[in-house]
């Protein structure tokens, strides 16, 4: 086995301090950097402060117990391994817990050497993991370095500039075209990369709770505040917030974060203490804010706060160049993700994907590519695997008439070949292509094929 980096930590929690010695005694002599808390709260502020790469936690402790702690660290810090300890007892907790995102539990009283044996082989599995990630990184990088047109090329230069630095950048673009995705780029090329990069979807979260997700909230605060809760905000400290669908928030929100902006200091709902955060952070909309701000819906003061950059995604349809090197990251992605052989993309497949509408952007491709692989035999993408819009649907103005006949033309030899290769029983030829009945005996009727002819000549 490959030895675990002397850098890795572990994090031990355990309101027994008989435990934590024996444990730190056990891990230390192992090569690993032990930190110790003798609880949820203060395991929470080391993992804050450290750079942690494990915990080991009993389930039952007073105050904050080994779930409630489980759930800060799914807030805090999402993937970090948890393996739990628990006396025989409390199994069905710890296998609650393992469900609800623990990696692993050991029964009290445990072996030191099995244990720290297993925590060696997590934190193994935590080391290829960020290899693997990094892979998928500097693949994401190098497709990015790749693009051909000039406004992608233009838009990675002014990426790479201003991750540099410090300032607040407004992200703006259609639904769709990846601005979460330039978003993540500046924090991955800048000097915050190895602190966390916190997502908070304006738009998805209800007006209600989107106060408590920010800034969190203090026990009793409000009906079901049964715990303290540390805000998103807070969690984003010395890393960046990514603050998505900006637009969406209310004017008291927007009276809150411009606060926050100002001052860089917190405040969780129903607390009276201040606390300084210092995070980047980065908005994004796809709504015209000037419009908004004429409309007294959105505050010019928070608006000038968050766009001392501003970066304008082009939408897909702008970047034809461009989409033969995101289909073929995206089917490179989607065949490993689903263990198949690397799919052929034929030239014809990949004209009509250039010369598609996409008003999804890349978000449409990238789910019609995965559909595609999923769909597809003999891995060849063909124009049929492809479940957007009817072919016909696909003629917009921006496309040439004879393309679009060429189209309907394909589509129309592409049913032939199904009902001839199923002699002519179209509910089979349906099977084949994928599509319901009703479906392809609308398209029989649509294009005037003879089904009854072909049938006759098996």
């Amino acid at each position: 086995m490959k030895n675990t980096s002397p850098s890795q930590s572990v994090l031990v929690v355990d309101d027994d301090p008989n435990v934590l010695e024996v444990l730190n005694a056990r891990l230390s002599s192992s090569g690993l950097v032990v930190y110790k808390a003798n609880g949820g709260r203060k395991a929470l502020e080391i993992i804050q402060s450290q750079n942690v790469d494990l915990v080991v936690s009993d389930v039952k402790m007073p105050g904050m117990d080994g779930m409630s702690l489980l759930s800060e660290i799914i807030q805090v810090q999402p993937g970090l391994p948890v393996i739990f300890l628990t006396a025989y007892a409390n199994v069905p907790d710890a296998v609650n817990a393992v469900k609800s995102g623990a990696v692993d539990y050991v029964e009290k009283p445990f072996d030191g050497k099995s244990l720290t044996k297993k925590i060696r082989a997590m934190l193994q599995e935590v080391e290829m993991d960020e290899s693997t990630q990094e892979d998928c990184d500097n693949s994401a990088q190098t497709m990015m370095e790749d693009y051909k047109s000039p406004a992608m090329k233009n838009l990675d230069g002014l990426v790479q500039k201003v991750a540099r630095s410090r300032v607040n950048v407004l992200i703006l673009g259609e639904s769709g075209v990846g601005k979460e995705r330039i978003a993540n780029r500046i924090h991955q090329l800048g000097p915050r990369r190895k602190k966390p990069f916190v997502v908070v979807d304006c738009g998805a979260t209800p007006a209600g709770l989107l106060e408590s997700e920010l800034f969190g909230h203090v026990k009793g605060s409000f009906t079901h505040a049964i715990n303290d809760k540390m805000g998103l905000i807070e969690t984003a400290d010395q890393g960046t917030l990514f603050l998505d669908e900006i637009g969406n928030i209310s004017q008291e929100m927007q009276v809150r974060l411009l606060r926050f902006i100002e001052d860089k200091t917190i405040r969780r709902i129903g607390g009276l203490k201040v606390k300084p955060v210092d995070c980047r952070i980065l908005a994004a909309t796809n709504a015209d804010l000037a419009q908004e701000i004429k409309a007294g819906r959105f505050r010019e003061d928070l608006f000038f706060r968050l766009r001392v950059v501003t970066l304008t995604v082009p939408s897909l349809r702008k970047l034809r160049a461009d989409i033969p090197i995101l289909v073929n990251h995206f089917a490179k992605t989607f065949c490993i993700e689903h263990e198949v052989d690397q799919v052929k993309i034929p030239e014809t497949t990949m004209d009509w994907l250039c010369n598609y509408s996409w008003p999804g952007n890349v978000r449409e491709l990238k789910n019609a590519i995965e559909g595609g692989i999923v769909l597809c035999r003999d891995n060849v993408l063909r124009l049929e695997d492809f479940h957007l819009a009817t072919f016909d649907q696909t003629c917009d103005d921006q496309m040439k008439d004879d393309y679009c006949l060429s189209l309907e033309e394909s589509e129309k030899n592409t049913i032939i070949r199904a009902l001839e290769q199923t002699g002519g029983i179209q509910k089979e030829a349906a099977e084949v292509l994928g599509i319901s009945r009703r479906a392809i005996h609308y398209k029989i009727k649509k294009y005037e094929i003879d089904a009854g002819k072909i049938k006759a000549g098996h």
